[in-house]
């Protein structure tokens, strides 16, 4: 063995085969790394991405789209359908469908779907499963890597129901990465000149964020994060819909109950109203009937801009205090801003561009899409794990959006109360931070210690959210006073681990706060896979014409009995060509099949 090494180091360098193996190694393994997924995990959209060169790319799916609604759902025949398919299935059918369950992630949860309960980290995992199976098929290789992007604002508990949410989907989960910061990385791979600090107004379907964000010197620096984790597009939508059900004296809460379909269908309805308002004054929807039906004689309702506007006002308000909060930890004003980039694809309606343009008291831009911004940005964070050469003197320093402490007590002259909140990690430290504090035994001759963890910024831990628990044992007996030295370690995925260290003994007593999703045992993980495996799912080639039946189907419902003929006719010739599998008949069908819809929808305000 040693006269085998000291023969290969003398061979010359031109000839030395351990060399060219490694290198060819340290290629092999750099182009491997290199197939990591950027994944935005929407709770209205979800979108895939991958780095090309040194410029994101983002995957379309097998429909053609860059975005997948963040729907699951169950067809007649109990077969599994997620994204668009699902999306027009819950149009109809909502009682077989879930969507917005990213903000239920860590939560203990649970939805029936179609008969099925389900939890927000499953429904997730099928969203992410699809999303993988699309980039698969494009890039033509298996994958099972990814970085996810999450609020800013998401929890320990989110953010680890979310990496085993990838688990259940074949993924490894990298890196978590917050959805700003994912979108000023999209940014700053364009950026050059001057320093400049930006302001990320993040507000997506479900959840809203706001980042200030430095670029210089070939580095990207997030100075802070605020936000609400239940305020998104979808609340705008809603709030519409409660306007609308109010002026017909109808509770939203009552028809959520009693006439799902109604509201099911007014939702969309409002939600293509929303839509339109983007680009004209007015829009026009139909109400709907209580089972959910579009009759050619229903009211019509006219909606404004200023209708939606004053609809959505109280949310509006709710945007304001986070960028306030924001702008404080960051130490800046509003004046010393460069630029505020738009996020999301809320940012679209008017009335919040006005909204961010009166906060921060300038235009705003949107040079990026905002629907596909995040799915960039999680691309290029990907990009840098996998070392790409045109991304290696880019450097990324992110924040932690809470703090992060433990319940102590507090003598108050004479009497001992409890019921504080002692942070350890103050919201806005940049990570990964480790920070230790050293705390005391209360009484005399205490032997343990339970240490209740909290993340917030009350200085009650009534008002804070609890995320976890140690128990810290073995301390000598004594007086009162024992000291132990509690050390928390946040890193880049916004894991915290907990570790508490008995000074006296140098015992130390350790745990990560993952009480909800990662403890799963490997048992319990196989489980899981195995009860997801077993739904039922469309083979990839048959997607397309699955989604094109639901399309038909929906839009079927939406047409008045005498313009129900023609389309009728056109699903019968396309599901004969199905049965028939012929491929020329089915895409002949297809394609006929495909341009009625689209010009039924181009005309849909005249149905």
């Amino acid at each position: 063995m040693m006269s085998g090494l000291s023969l290969q180091t003398s061979v010359p360098a031109s000839h030395n085969r351990g060399g060219v193996v490694a290198a060819l190694w340290k290629l092999f393994s750099r182009v491997m790394r290199a197939m990591i997924l950027g994944i935005d995990l929407g709770t209205t959209n979800s979108a895939v991405a991958i780095m090309e060169g040194a410029r994101p790319r983002l995957i379309p799916n097998a429909l053609g789209s860059n975005l997948t609604p963040s729907v699951v759902g169950f067809d007649a025949n109990m077969t599994l359908l997620v994204g668009q398919p699902a999306k027009d299935v819950q149009v109809v059918y909502p009682e077989r469908c879930a969507s917005v369950f990213k903000r239920w992630m860590g939560a203990d949860w649970r939805v029936q779907v179609a008969g099925r309960m389900m939890d927000a980290t499953e429904l997730s995992s099928l969203v992410l499963g699809s999303l993988k199976r699309d980039a698969e098929a494009a890039l033509g290789q298996p994958i099972d890597q990814a970085v996810i992007t999450v609020p800013a604002y998401f929890n320990n508990e989110q953010r680890q129901a979310t990496v085993m949410a990838g688990r259940l989907a074949g993924l490894k989960v990298e890196r978590i990465i917050n959805e700003p910061t994912a979108a000023a990385l999209a940014y700053g791979i364009h950026e050059t000149g001057d320093p400049q600090t930006v302001a990320v107004f993040d507000l997506g379907g479900g959840t809203f964020d706001i980042s200030i964000v430095e670029f210089f010197e070939g580095s990207i620096e997030v100075k802070s994060s605020a936000g609400e984790a239940m305020l998104g597009g979808e609340d705008f939508t809603r709030a519409i819909a409660r306007e609308i059900l109010r002026e017909r004296q109808l509770m939203f809460e009552s028809v959520e109950s009693r006439q799902p379909r109604r509201l099911a269908r007014l939702i969309q309805q409002c939600e293509l109203a929303k839509r339109t308002l983007t680009r004209q004054e007015t829009a026009e929807l139909m109400f709907p009937s209580e089972d959910g039906g579009l009759d050619p004689n229903a009211p019509r309702v006219t909606v404004d801009r200023e209708f939606a506007r004053r609809a959505c006002a109280p949310l509006l308000a709710l945007l304001e205090t986070p960028v306030r909060r924001a702008l404080g930890d960051a130490g800046l004003t509003r004046d010393r801003l460069n630029k505020v980039l738009l996020v999301g694809g809320a940012t679209r309606s008017g009335f919040v561009q006005s909204l961010a343009e009166e906060i921060f008291r300038q235009p705003p831009s949107a040079e990026l899409n905002p629907d596909e911004v995040v799915a960039l940005g999680a691309a290029v964070q990907a990009g840098l794990l996998a070392e790409h050469a045109g991304l290696e003197d880019l450097v990324v320093v992110d924040v932690a959006p809470f703090t992060l402490g433990i319940e102590v007590s507090k003598h108050l002259g004479e009497e001992i109360r409890g019921g504080y909140f002692s942070p350890v990690i103050h919201r806005n430290s940049v990570i990964p931070v480790s920070r230790a504090e050293p705390f005391s035994t209360l009484h005399a001759n205490q032997t343990e210690i339970e240490l209740k963890i909290f993340q917030g910024e009350s200085r009650r831990v009534e008002d804070n959210l609890r995320i976890g628990t140690l128990k810290v044992k073995g301390i000598p007996r004594g007086p009162a006073g024992q000291q132990v030295l509690v050390r928390f370690t946040y890193d880049s995925n916004g894991i915290l681990e907990v570790e508490s260290t008995v000074l006296a003994t140098g015992a130390k007593f350790q745990t990560v706060i993952t009480r909800y999703a990662a403890n799963l045992s490997d048992l319990e993980l196989a489980e899981a896979l195995k009860r997801l495996q077993q739904l039922k799912t469309h083979p990839r080639d048959e997607i397309v014409n699955q989604a094109l039946l639901h399309r038909a189907e929906r839009i079927y419902q939406e047409l008045p009995p005498s313009a129900r003929s023609e389309l009728s006719q056109l699903l019968d010739g396309f599901e004969t060509a199905l049965q028939s599998q012929e491929p020329e008949q089915v895409e002949t069908y297809r394609q006929l099949l495909e341009q009625f819809l689209d010009v039924l929808e181009g005309g849909a305000e005249e149905f």
